[in-house]
């Protein structure tokens, strides 16, 4: 058993550095000894089998932007079901009451947000992103 404070924290600093010294001599083996083979193919992006198409810098839909932050609702909201379903015992009837809370105000959002269209990708854009027609329809 340790007995002093560096003692204690031997072990993980050793950890540290192996892990360290095996990343960086794995790096600079592949770098002495892999192939160097520059062409085009090699150079152009991979998209799933498809021959790259526009430039990387075209405007997305404000729709992709709103699905990602109902993605980013949905997944905080597991994070926050997990530890309640642990300790919802211990806190019976409270945690239940709180639970149902802030679901019903995760769901208040999200029938928002159906309602307002973001989840509708049928729908055609307006052909100028700017526009008033544009910010009028998202301001709806």
């Amino acid at each position: 058993m340790p007995t002093s404070y560096p003692d204690t924290y031997f072990p993980v600093l050793v950890q540290i550095a192996i892990a360290v010294v095996v990343a960086t001599a794995l790096v600079a083996l592949s770098y002495l000894i892999g192939k160097r083979v520059k062409d085009k193919v090699k150079d152009s992006p991979y998209e799933c089998g498809i021959a790259p198409t526009g430039t990387a810098r075209e405007r997305f839909s404000v729709k992709f932007y709103l699905v990602a932050i109902v993605f980013i609702l949905f997944d905080i909201e597991a994070v926050f079901l997990y530890p309640w379903a642990v300790v919802y015992r211990e806190l019976k009837m409270f945690a239940f009451v709180e639970m149902l809370l802030f679901i019903v105000l995760i769901l208040a959002g999200f029938f928002y947000i159906w309602k307002k269209g973001a989840l509708d990708w049928s729908r055609d854009e307006p052909s100028a992103v700017g526009t008033a027609a544009a910010s009028a329809s998202l301001e709806e």
